[in-house]
C-alpha cells in the first residue's frame, strides 16, 4: 500500500492550492482518505475525510467553506483544495487512510507567503 503526495507548493496569500494524494496497493474505494495538516511547531490538525466510493465529504469546521476534497476513483487519486490562503495554512499536509491511519503519504509542504 502507497500513498503518494505532490510536490511542494508555494503560494501567495490569497491563493488557492491543490494537493493530490495517488493511492496504490488497495482497492481506492474501500477506505476513506482523511486530510490532516501540521504547521510548524504544532500538532496535528484533522481537516476532514471523503469516501471514494460516493464522494461523500466531512469537514472540519475550521475549514467549512475554504476546502474541498475530491476523488477520482479512475486515478485512485484524492484532492484537497484550500482557497484563500493565508500564512497561518503554512504546514505540512498529510492524507492518510482512514479508519486505522495504517498508511499515510509522504507529506507536502505548502507555504503561504508573499
Amino acid at each position: 500500500v502507497q500513498l503518494v503526495q505532490s510536490g511542494a507548493e508555494l503560494r501567495n496569500p490569497g491563493a488557492s492550492v491543490k494537493v493530490s494524494c495517488k493511492a496504490s496497493g488497495y482497492t481506492f474505494t474501500s477506505h476513506y482518505i482523511d486530510w490532516v495538516r501540521q504547521a510548524p511547531g504544532q500538532g496535528l490538525e484533522w481537516m476532514g475525510r471523503i469516501d471514494p466510493e460516493d464522494g461523500v465529504t466531512k469537514y472540519a469546521q475550521k475549514f467549512q467553506g475554504r476546502v474541498i476534497f475530491t476523488a477520482d476513483t479512475s486515478t485512485s487519486t484524492a484532492y484537497v483544495e484550500l482557497s484563500s490562503l493565508r500564512s497561518e495554512d503554512t504546514a505540512v499536509y498529510y492524507c492518510a487512510r482512514s479508519w486505522a491511519y495504517d498508511y499515510w503519504g509522504q507529506g507536502t509542504q505548502v507555504t503561504v507567503s508573499s
